[in-house]
């Protein structure tokens, strides 16, 4: 079973996910995809995996326990917006990071 992953849909995502990759990055990138999908490959040959029930926990018996959301007092804004340098109203201005 091929994933069909390539170096060309490695660079794809890079782009996407607006993080430079050099040559050596996206092969290396690239090779640790084809070693997971080499072990999807492997699990996928066991003998009857597909008739196995997925799992959310290794425990059987784990159930999660929520507790109740309640409403407790915070911070003004007006309060934590005196920690910001720079605030315009109730909004915090942030140097750009992106692009």
């Amino acid at each position: 079973m091929n994933s069909g992953f390539t170096k060309e849909k490695v660079e794809r995502l890079a782009d996407l996910l607006m993080i430079g990759l050099t040559e050596d990055e996206t092969q290396m990138v690239f090779d640790e995809f084809e070693i997971i999908d080499a072990n999807i490959n492997k699990i996928n040959e066991i003998e009857g995996i597909s008739e196995v029930e997925p799992m959310t926990h290794a425990l059987d018996d784990f159930e999660f326990e929520l507790r109740d959301d309640i409403v407790e007092e915070s911070i003004s804004i007006e309060e934590l917006l005196q920690n910001s340098d720079d605030t315009d109203d109730r909004e915090v201005s942030v140097p750009k990071v992106v692009g």
